[in-house]
């Protein structure tokens, strides 16, 4: 892994008066969806001013034509060059996983706000690396931030302002399912993602880790233990030259236990036949319940265990009204939204938190703290879904910076 040997300053020391520099790296799927939100996000939402300077892809051509069609003022293909430059302020990566930790070190240390996808990284180890740079990068008043970007469909913020009000009372046990079906069909083609030398994992990392980043966020607390299973449905597909080995899972299951003496399962799959993206989550207390299911995002269902019994029953909450999170920067009462609002409001997040100088929330520790139990279920699962048991978050830091300071030096 490469990094500049001499470090710049941060963007601390940038002119007033000139908008941020921002510059995406990948156009592919996310990198459209990131373009959409920072082409919007001055339209609804009192932010900071930002220019869309260069969009950054391996292919020339294909990158260009991108750049011209999201709206950004240039494209290159050289990443290393492009956060070097005075102009650039804020790194957005969009690219696949096994490329988030070289390009987000060197941002970090170039002095640039870095805003990466999730999962973090490919490996623990790189995870590790990445929390140490945001965390020496953050001292300079640098800030990063990891895209879980369910975290701000309204729906889930409403749940999380509900179950920190103690509407559900005492949290018992949590289910999250993400089930996808576009892998269903055995004959669909090989991709990088189902190689583990480019996406690290299959199912698990790729969707496991926002039903699990939902978990914690929504409940506010933390896993000590894992037993998870990993399994893949079709373990060849057919490549450019010919017929390939499938090496990640095409599904998992995972049972977490919380600090609060909560249970979560947690079920992801990319062969659920007519799931299109359904992410669904089941919160139940003592007191109440909460309903969600991506598939239908403005909504959210919701029981009051403490209402009379004769008047019990889930009520269907349209979460339209602009006292909702996020909702007064939109449209009038009752007109939905989409997913992709979901990035908006991240962006609008991410520069909130650069303007007042403040941590933004998911940060690296907070993806670095997924990666721990997306590398528990892998261990648990080959061990034949023993229990792992997971070190605090005070012992995860100590090890992530023992660990960094060993592959560092």
């Amino acid at each position: 892994m490469t990094t500049p040997a001499h470090p710049t300053e941060p963007q601390a020391s940038r002119p007033a008066s000139r908008p941020l520099g921002v510059a995406a790296i990948g156009y592919a799927f996310m990198g459209k969806a990131h373009s959409n939100a920072w082409r919007n996000v001055a339209s609804f939402f009192d932010v900071p001013a930002i220019e869309r300077k260069v969009l950054v892809g391996r292919d020339a051509t294909a990158v260009a034509e991108a750049a011209a069609k999201y709206g950004w003022a240039e494209s290159a293909t050289d990443w290393r060059t492009v956060i070097t430059r005075d102009d650039i302020d804020i790194v957005d990566i969009c690219a696949p996983g096994w490329m988030h930790a070289e390009i987000a070190i060197a941002a970090l240390e170039a002095g640039k706000h870095v805003l990466v996808e999730k999962p973090l990284a490919n490996t623990l180890a790189e995870a590790e690396l990445m929390t140490a740079a945001a965390a020496k990068a953050r001292a300079r008043g640098v800030q990063s931030m990891i895209g879980f970007n369910y975290r701000r469909v309204p729906a889930l913020a409403l749940a999380k302002e509900l179950i920190g009000e103690g509407r559900l009372g005492t949290v018992r046990h949590v289910r999250a399912a993400y089930l996808q079906d576009w892998l269903s069909d055995a004959e669909a083609p090989m991709s990088w993602r189902l190689r583990k030398e480019t996406a690290g994992s299959g199912a698990l990392g790729d969707i496991a880790s926002h039903a699990i980043d939902q978990v914690l966020f929504l409940l506010g607390d933390q896993v000590t233990e894992v037993a998870g299973r990993l399994h893949t449905f079709v373990s060849q597909r057919p490549g450019g030259n010919g017929i390939e080995d499938v090496t990640v899972d095409d599904a998992a299951w995972a049972t977490l236990s919380l600090t609060s003496g909560a249970i979560a399962s947690v079920e992801v799959s990319r062969v659920a036949t007519g799931r299109k993206n359904s992410l669904q989550i089941e919160v139940y207390g003592d007191k109440g319940t909460i309903l969600f299911d991506l598939e239908n995002l403005n909504e959210l269902g919701f029981l009051d265990a403490t209402a009379p019994v004769r008047e019990q029953g889930f009520r269907r909450i349209l979460v339209n009204e602009p006292v909702h999170p996020y909702l007064n920067a939109w449209w009038p009462q009752g007109h939905i939204i989409g997913w992709e609002h979901t990035f908006t409001h991240q962006i609008r997040d991410f520069l909130t938190a650069i303007k007042d100088g403040t941590p933004p929330s998911p940060s690296f520790e907070e993806g670095l703290n997924v990666q721990y139990i997306l590398n528990a279920v892998e261990e648990s699962a080959a061990a034949k879904s023993a229990l792992v048991q997971l070190p605090s978050p005070t012992q995860s830091a100590t090890t992530s910076a023992g660990r960094t300071n060993l592959q560092g030096a």
